[in-house]
Order: C-alpha cells, then structure tokens, then sequence
C-alpha cells in the first residue's frame, strides 16, 4: 500500500486541476455514478464539547475505488501548531478490496474544500467580481484565495479573525506570495465585508455573525466553516434573504446549521434551497438574473470530494513511477 504525505499530495494536485477534479465529480454524483454514506461525527467526550472525530465513506464505482477519510477537527489546535483537521484517507481498489494507499487526508481537505467553493463561486458570483473577504484566518483561508484566485481576478482581499496577530502574519505572507493583490486587514467585520463582491466564512463558530446589512447587493457568499447541526455562520436574516445552494441536499438537511438552526427558529423551510451544485454543474437548476440577489453556497463537505481527490492523486502517482 502507497503510504501518500502532505507534500506530496499537493504537489499532484494543484487547484486548477482540483477544480475541475470537483467539477467532474459532482456532474457523476448528479448522474448517479458514484455515491456515498452518511458521515460519522463522534463529538468527543474530552468536556470541552467542539473536538470532532469523523468518517466519510464513498463509493467510485466498480472500475475505481471506494474507501473513506477518517479525520479529527480540533479548533484550537492552532495553539499547539497544528492544523485544525488531521487525519488521513483510505483508498481501496473497487476491482478486488485491495487497499491501495493512504493518503494524507489534511492535503485533501485543504484542496478540495477551496476547489468546491470556487466551483460554486465560479458559477454563482458575478463574472467581474474582483474583491474577496476571508473570514478566519486559519489553513483554509489560503487555499480558498488560491482557488478563488484560479476563477476570478482579483485585486483586492480583506481578512478578519479574532486573533488580529493571526490576520497579520496571514497578510504579511500572502502579500509575497500575490504582490499584485492589495490586502487589507478589517478592524471589525462589517468593515472587512462591505465592499466584497465575494465572502468565504471559514470559522467554526457557534454563533452565526455575517449579517444581511453589512452586505454589498450581488454578493455571493462560501459558508464552509460549520458543518455540525450546533454551529453556523450565517445569521437567520441573511439566509432568509438570498439564493441558497448547497453541496447535497441530505447532508445539508442533516448537518448544516446554518440551515437547520433558523428552520427549527420557524425562520426558514427545506424549499429556501434553490438548488444543490450538481444541479448548477448539469445545468439541471438555471440561474435567473441574480445581480442584486445575495448568494450563499452552503457547504457542510462530502466523502465524494475526498475520493475523487484521493483518486485523482494515487492515479497521478502510479504514472510517475
């Protein structure tokens, strides 16, 4: 079995080639050719009531691969210097069960969380869109402005997080890494997202806090932070008043907060989706005239992304050697 690390999971997959990795992985899942379970989340029984272990199943097909990320989310682990999400993914051969590698599920999930959002950005944001607001700091803020970035020109980004020293050195390495991006650092977030033609919330919060009145008409928003039934981003509002999609209906409904907090409010209802991003992908679910019209993609995250990743790069591995 391929024992496949960080560095050398990223370095076969960048995020242009994981875009369209997602792209093609969602038009099979709307097609029906590959398919998953339902997560595991094990919230641990540590008192402090926020640290995830996980485990995401998916099935490829019959001439591909099945297996499963297993994974932990601890949110304070930045205190320790560590990621936020560890774990790894397991890849079988569909032919014969035949494990085939295990593959550093932390590269992954940094990929093709970005490479989902900006698949959804790409078809949901305005074509001319230019400014980016990043909410949260952590590891996904840089693979999300790398993706972002694959999809539209930007020139200007603005980041928040409740460690202002976190938000700095976030700045101060992104602006070596896109001198031709101007970056700045909001003092509260409704200065952050008020002029944001795209926003991208990637906390894990408890409290939703991104509200409608900070908001620049036509902007789209990536809420991909949350993905347990007790934690949201998004205040009851702001979904109430825009276009939601999400990854998948059955996940959404079972483990999206963001919605499922202001339904239980008696504040919204399962037919506010106005569509999944298979349906976008397909062209199953067209979109009107949505220039004033704020749009949410609401991801929770799937094992199908994870296997097709994983996929993608054990194939791109076996090549080279």
């Amino acid at each position: 079995m391929r024992k496949i690390d960080f560095e050398e999971a990223v370095s076969r997959l960048d995020f242009q080639e994981a875009i369209e990795v997602m792209r093609q992985c969602f038009s099979d899942y709307g097609e029906g050719k590959i398919s998953q379970n339902t997560r595991m989340v094990e919230i641990l029984p540590d008192g402090k009531n926020k640290n995830v272990f996980a485990m995401m199943p998916a099935y490829l097909g019959k001439d591909r691969y099945f297996g499963a990320k297993i994974i932990t989310a601890f949110p304070d682990n930045h205190l320790q210097g560590l990621s936020s999400h560890l774990g790894e993914i397991l890849l079988f051969d569909s032919k014969n069960g035949v494990p085939v590698a295990l593959i550093n599920a932390n590269a992954v999930t940094w990929i093709r969380t970005a490479a989902v959002s900006a698949l959804a950005t790409d078809i949901l944001a305005k074509k001319e869109a230019a400014s980016l607001a990043l909410i949260g700091a952590g590891q996904q803020a840089s693979s999300h402005l790398n993706a972002i970035c694959a999809i539209r020109s930007i020139n200007k980004v603005s980041v928040y997080d409740l460690s202002k020293e976190r938000s700095q050195q976030f700045i101060e390495e992104m602006q070596t890494a896109y001198p031709e991006i101007e970056f700045s650092s909001g003092e509260t977030l409704a200065e952050t997202v008020e002029q944001a033609e795209i926003i991208c919330t990637l906390t894990p919060s408890k409290e939703a806090f991104l509200k409608k009145e900070w908001l620049t008409p036509g902007a789209h928003i990536n809420a991909i932070g949350t993905f347990t039934p007790d934690t949201r981003e998004i205040t009851s509002e702001l979904m109430k008043s825009s276009a939601i999609y999400v990854d998948d209906y059955e996940a959404a409904m079972k483990e999206s907060g963001d919605l499922l907090i202001p339904i239980a409010e008696g504040e919204l209802s399962e037919s506010a989706i106005s569509g999944s991003l298979s349906e976008l992908v397909s062209g199953k679910r067209l979109l009107k005239d949505q220039q004033e019209t704020i749009t949410i993609f609401d991801a929770v995250g799937l094992a199908i992304e994870d296997l097709c990743c994983a996929e993608y790069i054990y194939q791109k591995v076996k090549e080279s050697e």
